[in-house]
């Protein structure tokens, strides 16, 4: 039987913070958020991950879930981070260089569980899917 790593950074090395962009049927989608630079956000998040020496991870998603909250990005706390009990953060209606600045700003401060998200992106925290399902009953 053969193996395979699940995460590029391996069972033994901690996973960094990491950004999943959605990039599905409307998140990304010029139709439904004209005014936003899907591509230009996406390289700006990509181009931090590639400056921060390991710290910071990007991922694309076809989908989320939340599209009414499109566009979604999720951040993923350090694995030390999660060992101290951080979850995820969902951030929805992430369409502006604003909301870019901001992610950008938190993850480099640690992100979930190790620095407090800035006051304006903690506004447009949005519950996971699951969670979202389980108060709706």
């Amino acid at each position: 039987m053969t193996t395979y790593a699940t995460r590029p950074h391996g069972p033994h090395r901690p996973r960094p913070c990491t950004l999943v962009v959605c990039r599905g049927c409307c998140c990304g989608d010029p139709r439904k958020n004209p005014g936003t630079d899907h591509d230009g956000q996406l390289a700006r998040l990509r181009e931090a991950a590639a400056e921060s020496g390991g710290r910071l991870a990007v991922r694309t998603s076809d989908c989320l879930g939340p599209c009414g909250q499109a566009n979604v990005i999720v951040v993923q706390p350090t694995t030390e981070a999660r060992r101290r009990g951080a979850r995820a953060a969902w951030i929805g209606w992430a369409l502006d260089d604003d909301a870019t600045d901001d992610v950008l700003e938190w993850v480099a401060a640690g992100g979930p569980g190790v620095a407090e998200p800035p006051a304006t992106l903690a506004l447009q925290m949005i519950p996971p899917p699951s969670e979202a399902r389980r108060r709706a009953r």
